[in-house]
């Protein structure tokens, strides 16, 4: 799916990021080629280090939960030091990522930006920014925290990942 509103669910409430996003780049559609089949889409998601390992039903869920968008150059992703309550991955397009204003690098289809905030709402730890026009799948934290329940692998994944990072943090820290 390309766009859909889930704050039709919740009426009467204050719309989240992730919902106020979908609306503002709701117009943006025709910019970015749409992924052709739902195959393709699963492909994409094969591809994604966090979900490799993930089963085509259990990919089939993750993408269930989560929402496609578009979004032109330039467009603000994630604003470092706010707080967050969704991720994205890049399905098609370049990411640049910066943190406290010095670009950290430039990422393609496959990446995972702001995963953190899926499990902790802390604050971003970097800005994120469309270099090229891109397709992102959009996971809420409540969407996500559902498949988390039903896809132990995904869970795996993610506390690897985790590890992984602190691993890392850990050695630039103390050498």
């Amino acid at each position: 799916m390309l766009w859909s509103s889930r704050s039709s669910r919740r009426s009467g409430s204050v719309p989240t990021a992730a919902e106020r996003m979908r609306r503002s780049h709701v117009h943006e559609r025709a910019t970015v080629p749409l992924m052709a089949s739902k195959k393709a889409h699963l492909e994409h998601l094969r591809n994604v280090n966090l979900f490799q390992g993930c089963s085509n039903k259990d990919l089939e869920k993750i993408a269930k939960a989560g929402d496609e968008i578009t979004m032109a150059a330039g467009s603000l992703i994630v604003d470092q030091g706010q707080t967050g309550r969704e991720a994205f991955i890049v399905i098609e397009g370049t990411v640049q990522v910066k943190r406290n204003g010095k670009k950290v690098g430039s990422f393609g289809p496959g990446t995972v930006v702001g995963e953190m905030s899926l499990l902790d709402h802390g604050p971003r730890t970097a800005t994120v920014v469309c270099e090229t026009d891109c397709v992102l799948l959009l996971l809420d934290q409540r969407h996500f925290m559902g498949v988390l329940d039903e896809v132990p692998t995904l869970a795996h994944k993610l506390l690897a990942t985790l590890a992984s990072r602190i691993r890392e943090l850990d050695r630039q820290h103390f050498g």
